[in-house]
């Protein structure tokens, strides 16, 4: 959970980084309407337990906040609105293609209690210039929202709609305007940017994109991107990640399972063989390349081999940052209706895959030790100073220098503790 301020609105914001991005938007949107004495709560739906944090917080602003306006908005609402509407503690609750228009924040007293469209009935994705993250070193761009395919277990597409993809006119025009608010480091970010540019004219992929981009803004100087499926990068991508330095060594894959069985009947378009090869073809383009991959344990029906499957590729793969998920049942989709697992072998299995993800990452860390390389400072106390590498390593940095937030500085790293690398400064 996030929590962002304007002067008169506090947003807060549970899930992705299309969240994130989202809820800078409403800040503007809400400042600009003038809204005043109001929390706007921006939801996340992936599972059942980020609804039951994001009801529980929406409680307690209510119990410190009782005079205030508690809006409520994002995935959650979009899905299930009455779920909120039911809330004594909420004051309305609007959609998420509403939360994007200034006239849901206008003080207006004939607003419907519940304003939710048909989130499938939207067919474009508008541009929305913002300046900046606040307390944040790297800014989302979204580039795409919504999913044309329907895994057994997700319920995003009934959130977001269909994919729809942003220009690339209006994508460039927002990467400069945060590059002149001093940004270093931007994240494309959308629900399936692999699916970037079918509904466009010409039907541009992300590549093709993405190499127009660093053409038009050669003053962008770190790219990375958000999740992307690994069937689905196309010859332009492959080239930018053999060739392009600025496109950073970092890449996440949406891998969900190890055991094709399972993937199938998650109704995924990939096998295993398919992320295998995938993270070959990467590291022989670029060697130095570190993998993320979200991974779902106890999915339904997932015998012990099936689970040793998704547990062993993530050697096999040399996986380095693991989202793990401990599988959620959502009511109506295909998977809710399978033989589900105990909740105590789904929690068991989670904890394994998140222990082997500890030892991944340790891995990492020790092949970075005596190294130097450049991190972006993201966050400056008297105690210490935080950043990231390219490869997304996060680092403590002990140094008595003036240094500010969003430079780049050379770092050597001189040693590791579970959960970040600590480094000096290479002058």
């Amino acid at each position: 959970m996030n929590t962002t301020l304007s002067e008169t609105t506090r947003i807060v914001t549970f899930g992705c980084r299309l969240n994130s991005y989202e809820s800078e938007v409403i800040k503007d949107l809400a400042q600009k309407a003038g809204l005043n004495n109001a929390i706007v709560v921006n939801t996340c739906a992936v599972t059942s337990e980020a609804e039951r944090q994001a009801r529980q917080a929406i409680r307690k602003m209510r119990r410190e906040n009782p005079h205030a306006q508690i809006i409520v908005t994002g995935c959650g609402a979009q899905i299930n609105p009455k779920q909120y509407s039911d809330m004594p503690e909420v004051t309305r609750v609007i959609g998420n293609e509403e939360k994007l228009k200034l006239e849901s924040y206008l003080q207006n007293p004939d607003h419907l209690r519940v304003s939710v469209n048909d989130i499938m009935s939207i067919k474009e994705t508008a541009g929305h210039l913002i300046a900046g993250f606040e307390g944040k070193s790297r800014a989302f761009v979204q580039i795409q929202n919504g999913c044309n395919h329907r895994c057994t277990f997700c319920t995003i597409p009934f959130g977001r709609g269909n994919s729809r993809s942003v220009a690339v006119g209006e994508i460039t025009t927002q990467v400069r305007k945060l590059m002149e608010s001093g940004y270093q480091e931007i994240v494309l970010t959308g629900v399936d940017i692999t699916d970037y540019g079918l509904d466009l004219p010409g039907s541009p992929t992300l590549g093709q994109m993405i190499r127009r981009l660093l053409a038009l803004v050669p003053e962008l100087k770190r790219l990375r991107l958000s999740s992307l499926d690994p069937v689905e990068i196309d010859p332009d991508l492959w080239r930018l990640i053999a060739e392009e330095p600025r496109l950073m060594p970092h890449l996440h894959i949406s891998l969900q399972a190890g055991d094709d069985m399972i993937l199938k009947r998650m109704k995924r378009r990939h096998l295993r063989k398919d992320v295998i090869d995938f993270c070959k073809q990467a590291r022989d383009l670029r060697p130095d390349v570190a993998f993320g991959a979200d991974l779902i344990a106890g999915f339904p029906t997932e015998t012990e081999e099936m689970f040793l499957n998704g547990y062993q590729i993530i050697e096999e793969c040399d996986l380095t940052y693991l989202h793990v998920f401990p599988y959620s049942s959502r009511p109506g989709t295909p998977a809710s209706r399978m033989p589900q697992l105990a909740k105590s072998l789904i929690k068991e299995r989670a904890s394994l895959l998140r222990q082997a993800g500890d030892q991944a990452l340790s891995r990492f860390f020790d092949n970075w030790l005596g190294k130097t390389t450049e991190i972006l400072i993201e966050s400056v106390s008297a105690q210490e100073i935080h950043g990231k590498t390219n490869h997304f390593a996060p680092v403590i940095l002990k140094s008595s220098e003036d240094i500010q937030i969003n430079s780049l500085v050379q770092v050597k790293m001189t040693d590791k503790n579970a959960t970040h690398l600590i480094g000096s400064l290479n002058v």
